[in-house]
């Protein structure tokens, strides 16, 4: 009998696991996750793999032999990642073969201390298609100014890449029509065939709540009026889910347009919108809240562990992600009366996401030089 993570599938959507670690693909947890949890693909960024290596001995090992070779800390860094990435690419193989290219992807991000230069993330994209060399691994780009000329780029050019750090939905237009955009100039040079580069948007869902509730709650306090005061409270919990519906209804507008359909015919693919950033951050909410109202066709959803579980355990399945699109709209307009500006929340959520990444990436390397010297004695 199938468990809805299972049935998720039926309603168009992957579930992609959002993590990665040595341990977890040793021990044969990833291949567990493959056959019993329909997970099809997976995710990575600078704080996964720096609880990674923080975390117990699995790469201590590697580092010593590294740093006894005399590697530098990014030397030896990258040869951790390089080992990871495609040994994840390699146990998603057969999921890649069985849908026709259409999941089994692993994603890397180009350094996060990189989302304001354009050349150097072209030159570093260009470098990991070239390093990885497997048709299911894609390139994390984040979704800055500067980032999306890199995105229709390294489009341009046939490489896989998954944008992430989209909060705004007039962002999310940026980025679809960067991946239109790359794949007409591709299509003009004949390099590779459209069918052959994947790509997707990679839209954060429960960090709206976190800081728009964070708001409310502030404005909540403020307020006097019993009225006023339950009408701010009705909004905690919405702007997330509003947020992202709104993007699912312009993706369809985009993907069903008559510039999409003349690519359509040469073969290209659907920029598919993932989900991320999905568990649930507030105890007071359903566990498997975002995960339940974002179902639907051409969609992923990037869980952790504990969302993983959760929906196996007690998700309800149902398409619900363009249910509600009015709804949406009035949660905005709500929103907006109440003096929360959803232009400055999203553009803070991106800057707070760039930094953190940033932050984790230099841990990282500290973790690295820590257990280095650790290891070696150097």
């Amino acid at each position: 009998m199938s468990n809805p993570l299972q049935k998720l599938q039926e309603c168009g959507q992957s579930v992609w696991y959002d993590n990665v670690d040595r341990e977890l693909l040793q021990s044969g947890r990833f291949q567990e996750l493959i056959n019993d949890y329909a997970v099809t693909g997976c995710t990575t960024n600078p704080t996964i793999f720096m609880k990674a290596i923080k975390a117990g001995n699995a790469y201590d090992e590697q580092i010593k032999q590294l740093f006894e070779a005399g590697k530098s800390l990014e030397e030896t860094y990258n040869a951790i990642m390089v080992s990871d990435i495609k040994t994840t690419a390699d146990l998603l193989r057969p999921v890649f073969n069985r849908t026709n290219g259409q999941d089994g992807f692993v994603s890397i991000e180009v350094s996060p201390l990189l989302a304001a230069d354009t050349a150097q993330s072209i030159k570093v994209a260009r470098h990991f298609s070239t390093l990885f060399n497997r048709p299911n691994v894609m390139v994390k780009i984040p979704a800055t100014p500067e980032g999306i000329p890199a995105i229709e780029e390294c489009l341009s050019e046939g490489i896989n890449i998954n944008i992430t750090m989209i909060f705004a939905l007039e962002v999310y237009e940026q980025v679809a029509n960067s991946y239109l955009s790359g794949l007409e100039r591709l299509a003009a040079s004949r390099k590779k065939p459209l069918g052959e580069v994947a790509s997707v948007a990679s839209f954060f869902v429960s960090r709206v709540d976190t800081l728009v509730d964070k708001l409310l709650e502030e404005k909540i306090s403020q307020e006097s009026r019993p009225e006023e005061k339950k009408s701010l409270e009705i909004l905690r919990g919405k702007a997330a889910i509003a947020n992202s519906r709104l993007v699912y209804e312009r993706f369809e507008q985009i993907f069903s347009s008559p510039r999409f359909k003349i690519l359509e015919k040469q073969g290209a693919r659907v920029q598919r919108v993932l989900w991320a950033s999905t568990s649930t951050k507030n105890p007071g909410y359903r566990d498997v809240l975002y995960a339940e109202q974002l179902i639907g066709p051409h969609t992923i959803d990037t869980m952790p562990q504990q969302t993983i579980e959760a929906f196996a355990d007690h998700g309800q399945v149902a398409l619900t992600v363009n249910q509600g699109y009015e709804e949406a709209r009035q949660v905005f307009e709500q929103l907006g009366a109440a003096g929360i500006n959803m232009k400055q929340v999203t553009m803070q959520l991106l800057q707070d996401g760039i930094s953190g990444f940033a932050d984790s990436f230099q841990q990282m390397i500290e973790e690295v030089a820590k257990k280095g010297k650790k290891e070696t004695g150097f």
